[in-house]
C-alpha cells in the first residue's frame, strides 16, 4: 500500500453529530452568560477606564452588558422556539390556542407568559414564533404583554415590601391587562398590519411534524436563529444604545418629584416616562426602591415599573421588523391605558 493511500483525504474528517455540537454550544453559552457581569465591568472600568461613578461609565457598562445578554437570549430562545415548532404544524398549534374561543386563548397565552421569565426583548422571538405558527394576533399579544410584566422578581419585591395582598393584586391586574389588551387588539382585526414576511413563514411551514428526526429538528432551530436574529440584531443594538443613554443620564430625583400621589397627572406622566426606558425587573428594582424612599406614590411607581419592563423602547424597535407602525401604536396605546388604570387603582386602594 502506498504512503499516499494511508494519508487522510480532505473532507474525510468526521464531524461530531449535530446533537453533540448543539450540546457543547449550550455549555459554552451558559459559561459565557454567567461571565457577562464581571466581564462587562472589567471591560468598561478597567480596559476602557470609564469610572463607575460617572454617567458615562454607568451607561457604558449597561451597554456592554446588555448587548451580548439580549443577543444571547434572543439566539437561545429563537433556537428553542424553532425546535419546539418542529413538533407542531400550524394546524396543531392553532388547535391548542386558537381552536377554542379566542378569549380562552388569551387567558392561556397570558398564563404562559407568567411562567416564562423573559424580559420584553427576549419575549419577542416567542411572539414571532407564535405568529409564524398561525396563532391569532390578539392571543400572541396577550403573551407578549404578560411575559415581561409579571415575573418572579417583581413579585418577590412587592411581597417583601408590602405583603401578599399587594403582590397578588399586582399579578391579578397584570394578567387582566394582558388578557384584555390582547382581546381588544384581536377584535380590531389588524392582521394586515403584520409584515408580509411573517405570513410567508406561515405558508412555508408545510412539514409533517411527527416524522422529523432530531437532526432535522435541530437544524430547523439553527435556521430560525439565522433567519430571525439575522433580521433583528441591528434593531437590538440601536434600542440598547438608546436605553443605555437613558439609564446613565436620567436623574432619579427628577422622577421622584413628579410621582407624588396628589397630582392627578402623575400616573400617566410616569407611564409616558417609563415607556422609552429599557430595563428588566431586576434592573428597575433599585430605581423603584429609591423612588418609594423619596416619597413617590406606590401606584405611580408600579405604573412606571410596568411601563419600563412591559413597554420598552428596544422591544418596540424589534417589533418594527414584524409589525407596521399603526399596529405598534395600537399595542402601546392599549397597554398604556391598562397600566394607567392599574396605577390609579393602587393609589386609590393603598
Amino acid at each position: 500500500m502506498s504512503e499516499a493511500a494511508t494519508l487522510p483525504r480532505p473532507g474525510n474528517h468526521r464531524r461530531l453529530p449535530l446533537p453533540w455540537q448543539v450540546g457543547l454550544g449550550l455549555v459554552a453559552w451558559v459559561a459565557l452568560y454567567a461571565a457577562l457581569g464581571p466581564l462587562s465591568r472589567w471591560l468598561a472600568h478597567t480596559v476602557l477606564r470609564a469610572s463607575a461613578t460617572t454617567h458615562f461609565g454607568s451607561a457604558l457598562e449597561f451597554f456592554i452588558f446588555d448587548t451580548p445578554k439580549v443577543l444571547m437570549l434572543l439566539t437561545l430562545i429563537v433556537f428553542g422556539v424553532g425546535v419546539i415548532r418542529s413538533f407542531f404544524t400550524p394546524e396543531k398549534t392553532r388547535a391548542i390556542l386558537a381552536g377554542r374561543k379566542e378569549s380562552v386563548g388569551n387567558v392561556m397565552a397570558a398564563g404562559l407568559g407568567v411562567v416564562t421569565p423573559f424580559c420584553s426583548c427576549s419575549a419577542v422571538p416567542l411572539f414571532i414564533g407564535f405568529l409564524t405558527a398561525g396563532v391569532p394576533l390578539g392571543v400572541t399579544f396577550s403573551f407578549l404583554i404578560s411575559a415581561p410584566m409579571i415575573n418572579e422578581i417583581a413579585l418577590a419585591l412587592l411581597f417583601g415590601l408590602f405583603g401578599w395582598k399587594v403582590a397578588a393584586l399586582y399579578v391579578g391586574t397584570g394578567l387582566v391587562i394582558a388578557i384584555v389588551s390582547g382581546w381588544v387588539i384581536g377584535r380590531l382585526r389588524m392582521e394586515r398590519h403584520v409584515e408580509p414576511w411573517v405570513y410567508t413563514a406561515i405558508s412555508e411551514a408545510g412539514y409533517d411534524a411527527p416524522s422529523l428526526g432530531w437532526d432535522l429538528r435541530l437544524r430547523m432551530g439553527l435556521e430560525a436563529v439565522q433567519d430571525i436574529v439575522g433580521k433583528v440584531w441591528p434593531y437590538v443594538l440601536v434600542g440598547i444604545a438608546v436605553g443605555a443613554a437613558i439609564h446613565g443620564w436620567v436623574p432619579e430625583n427628577f422622577m421622584a418629584r413628579i410621582m407624588g400621589k396628589g397630582a392627578w397627572w402623575s400616573v400617566p406622566l410616569a407611564v409616558l416616562i417609563g415607556v422609552p426606558m429599557y430595563s428588566n425587573a431586576a434592573g428597575i428594582i433599585p430605581v423603584v426602591q429609591a423612588l418609594l424612599g423619596k416619597g413617590a406614590a406606590l401606584g405611580t411607581v408600579l405604573a412606571f415599573m410596568m411601563a419600563v419592563i412591559g413597554l420598552s423602547l428596544p422591544e418596540t424597535i424589534i417589533l418594527r421588523k414584524v409589525l407596521r407602525p399603526r399596529l405598534i401604536a395600537v399595542f402601546l396605546g392599549v397597554v398604556s391605558v391598562g397600566i394607567i388604570v392599574v396605577g390609579y387603582l393602587f393609589n386609590w386602594l393603598i
